[in-house]
This record gives C-alpha cells, sequence and structure tokens, in this order.
C-alpha cells in the first residue's frame, strides 16, 4: 500500500532532477527500464534506483510485461496537493534543456518500438493466418462474436449434441436452455456442463420442442437438419418457441456429394440450396430470411457450410 505522504515529504521526492526528467518522460506513456535509460542516458541501477523512490511514494505504477516491468505516470492516486505540486514542477521541468533532449530521445525510442512491430508484421504478412491460429486457435474471431449476445436473453441450443455450442454461449447470456433427442448425446452434454449453472438440458425431439411457446430470445440450429425428416417442421417449432423479435441462426451444410454421409453418419439430407432454406423459414412465419454461404480453407475436408438467419415479427 502507497503511504500517505506530506507536502515536504513529496517536494523531496520531486528535488532530485533526474526523477522529475523520469516523470516527466512517463507523462504520457509507459516505458521499460531500458527504454528510460535510452531516453535519459543513464545506467540502469540509477534508473531503477529513482524508480523504487517514485513508487515508494505514489508518483508511478508499473505492470509486468513478460520478463521485464513497463512504468507510467501515477497520478490517479495522488492527493490534489501532490497533482498541483507536480503540475508545476512538470511546467519547470518539461522547459529544461534536459527534458528536450530526452523528449527527443523519446521519440527514438517510441519510433523504433513501432518499427519493430512493422517489421514483425512485414515479415510475417505471408503466413499471419497461421500465426495466429498456432496462438489463438482456429476461428477465434467467431468466438469473439459471441459477445454481441444480450446478456438478458435465453437462448435455445436446439439440437445440443455434446453441449459444445451450449457451453460457448453459455458465459454472454442469462440462460441456455439445450435440446437434444438421443439420451446418449444429453448425457454428454449434461457431464461437460456441470460446471455451468445457467444451461438447462431438456430431452425431446426437435419437431415437437420440450419448450414453452414465446420461451426464447433466439435459437441456434447447428448442423442438425440433415438428421431430420422434416427441417421444415424443425424450423417452425424453432420459431414457435422465439418470442416476438426474437432471432434464429441455422448453421449447416450447402448441397454436396458425400453419399457416403448417409451410411456413416445418418443424413437423410445431402446438404441444402438457399431457395429451400429461405422458403422454409418464410414458412415458418419468419422475415428477414437471408442465407450466406460460409468461405472455405485448404484444411477442410468436409463439405461447404451455410448460415442462415431470419427473426420472428413483433
Amino acid at each position: 500500500m502507497i503511504q500517505q505522504l506530506g507536502i515536504l515529504d513529496r517536494l523531496t521526492e520531486l528535488a532530485d532532477p533526474t526523477r522529475g526528467r523520469i516523470l516527466c518522460a512517463l507523462h504520457d506513456q509507459e516505458l521499460t527500464v531500458a527504454e528510460l535509460q535510452a531516453v535519459l542516458q543513464l545506467p540502469q541501477s540509477t534508473v531503477s534506483r529513482h524508480l523504487k523512490v517514485l513508487g515508494r511514494g505514489g508518483w508511478v505504477t508499473s505492470r509486468t510485461h513478460g520478463a521485464s516491468h513497463r512504468y507510467r505516470l501515477r497520478l490517479g492516486g495522488t492527493t490534489g496537493d501532490a497533482s498541483r505540486l507536480w503540475e508545476m514542477v512538470h511546467a519547470e521541468v518539461a522547459a529544461s534543456r534536459e527534458a528536450q533532449l530526452d523528449n527527443e530521445r523519446l521519440g527514438q525510442v517510441l519510433a523504433a518500438r513501432r518499427h519493430r512491430s512493422r517489421e514483425f508484421f512485414s515479415s510475417e504478412a505471408g503466413k499471419w493466418d497461421h500465426v495466429r491460429a498456432e496462438v489463438f486457435g482456429h476461428r477465434y474471431e467467431l468466438q469473439a462474436l459471441l459477445g454481441f449476445l444480450d446478456s438478458r436473453w435465453v437462448v435455445g441450443d436446439l439440437g445440443c449434441g455434446a453441449g459444445q455450442l451450449s457451453l460457448a454461449i453459455a458465459p454472454f447470456v442469462e440462460r441456455v436452455i439445450a435440446v437434444d433427442e438421443s439420451p446418449e448425446m444429453l448425457e454428454a452434454a449434461r457431464l461437460r456442463l456441470a460446471e455451468t449453472p445457467n444451461v438447462e438440458c431438456r430431452h425431446g425431439e426437435l419437431e415437437l420442442l420440450p419448450v414453452s411457446e414465446a420461451e426464447l430470445d433466439a435459437a441456434f440450429v447447428v448442423l442438425v437438419l440433415p438428421y431430420v425428416a422434416d427441417p421444415g417442421r424443425v424450423l417452425a417449432e424453432a420459431a414457435r418457441a422465439l418470442q416476438a423479435g426474437g432471432r434464429l441462426l441455422l448453421l449447416d451444410l450447402q448441397v454436396h456429394d458425400r453419399i457416403e454421409y448417409e451410411e456413416t453418419m445418418g443424413h437423410v439430407w445431402m446438404g441444402f440450396h438457399a431457395n429451400r432454406i429461405l422458403d422454409w423459414l418464410t414458412g415458418a412465419g419468419l422475415i428477414d430470411a437471408r442465407y450466406v454461404p460460409l468461405p472455405g480453407s485448404q484444411s477442410d475436408k468436409g463439405p461447404g457450410l451455410f448460415i442462415a438467419t431470419a427473426r420472428k415479427p413483433g
């Protein structure tokens, strides 16, 4: 905890010209000890000693950045007297020849920092997607879009399978209702979601959802329709469960020729054309329907995907 100091103690802290120069350099940005050395042209031990005094007095704060620390001016936690004192000292120090030279070197330090970033992107531009995928995983940007979900919503994960999507959605909404007709899948979902209290698993058919009318603010139907005999009825049931203005998002397969999916996965539909999906959505009483094919990648082994969205009038 930063100790409360009197104004005379603070005058003592700022009386050293080097400490004033350090605070000037840190006035608008964070700097490491090495960067401060370059700006002030002083040895590491001198910079660190003065930073220790300034940190003890509450003038600077630091945060860990890898193996080093980044320091910046900390006026938010100081008293009104200290802030006014710094305003006077800052005006005096900033006008000095030493501080002006520091400011020129500071510009060079910041330019070198930006150059390192540009150099990285210049060298990695051709493989940037691969680098990000290695560091953050594939399609992390789609996960970020879940932040647009309304925190007050009740969302249906219709045909939830083992609960992967419900787990992703749950942190962003009030409640998730996960529905599946396979007891084995639903048990796997319950195990996966055991530590996620705002997800309720319900057993039932998609053609006759165990969901009340207008219970949902939004519904997700993901990679489900190829398994059902009557996709139009499934979408009509999802529409029934939506309240006025509620949204439906459908993710599924574009038309393909993978006949083996019928035997290996039990598919009864070989993907869907846009016109068929849009007709079903409109027939379910939904409006603003649209169908967007998703771009594939060279690593994809399955058929192309599409996203369709619509909303209930109201």
